[in-house]
């Protein structure tokens, strides 16, 4: 009997100057375990007069975790944070009672030509966490827990999995894993895991139970114990999920709630500009009208 429970495809979503292709949340899945909402940047060729600007932008309730495969992102937040992240390293900037950031391409590289390639994710934090006083973490790549087995390289970016822990202050039980193939080989890693559980293809295929599946494609497992299936050579995958909350969770925009009544208290503190300021940025991105059904 097959472990896969939905087949989610990749869907183009527009984040302003940028096509990303977006993965959570979904209408038959909102979240897995945590995870409240994956976008896949890229690859993105970018001239040299083409550049990421995000301006800055809130965000409540959660927890963003910004993993780069190819170039580099400056990110700035009201903290004061002002760092560089490059392919490998994690930034995790949580924002619980309110955070503003900004994300473009770094001052010496927007006259040249340019990739981006990497995921943007958000992490939802338990109900007792969600007005926390907010805070950001930088990760360098050498610090994650990474290990060859066999035929794979294995790294996990965030969480705890194979009696390893990653550097990342998660809020909440947890995992985030790479894992890249060299040769084809079957790979069986329920046993590390709990809660619920999603696999990523970026690059390559698996194949489960008879079925090939190909990349921007996330299986969620029925159940994440039995989480068994054949890599081909050159394959990458991203195993995320965790233990779900109790409570539902709702998104409006950048926000992330077990409340809407969190929500609307921040789509007003936001509209009324009461929200602290990204230091040396000036832009304000209007809150955006509510969706139409």
């Amino acid at each position: 009997m097959s472990n896969i429970k939905l087949i989610i495809e990749e869907r183009a979503a527009d984040i302003g100057n940028f096509m990303v292709g977006r993965l959570l949340p979904f209408r038959e899945k909102r979240t897995v375990g945590p995870f409240a909402f994956i976008d896949h940047m890229g690859p993105a060729h970018l001239k040299d007069y083409q550049n990421l600007d995000v301006a800055p932008h809130p965000h409540i309730g959660l927890s963003t975790l910004t993993y780069l495969f190819e170039g580099s992102i400056q990110h700035k937040d009201s903290l004061g944070s002002d760092i560089e992240i490059q392919p490998g390293a994690v930034n995790w900037m949580t924002a619980g009672n309110g955070i503003v950031h900004s994300e473009r391409t770094p001052q010496y590289l927007r006259t040249s030509d340019k990739m981006l390639h990497g995921l943007q994710i958000w992490v939802a934090l338990p109900k007792d966490l969600e007005q926390m006083e907010p805070s950001f973490v930088h990760v360098d790549k050498e610090d994650l827990p990474h290990w060859n087995e066999g035929g794979l390289s294995i790294k996990l970016i965030a969480g705890e999995a194979f009696g390893k822990k990653s550097p990342v202050p998660v809020y909440s039980p947890l995992y985030f894993i790479e894992i890249k193939s060299t040769e084809a080989q079957k790979v069986n890693i329920g046993k590390d895991l709990f809660g619920e559980s999603a696999l990523y293809i970026l690059e390559g295929s698996i194949t489960s139970d008879g079925t090939v599946f190909e990349p921007k494609q996330i299986l969620i497992a029925k159940d994440s114990t039995l989480c068994e299936f054949e890599m081909a050579a050159n394959t990458t995958v991203y195993i995320f999920g965790g233990e779900a909350f109790p409570e539902e969770r709702f998104i409006f925009w950048n926000f992330v709630a077990s409340s809407k009544e969190l929500i609307e208290e921040a789509k007003e503190r936001w509209q009324k500009q009461e929200f602290p300021k990204v230091p040396g940025e000036t832009e304000f991105v209007p809150l955006p009208p509510p969706p139409k059904f």
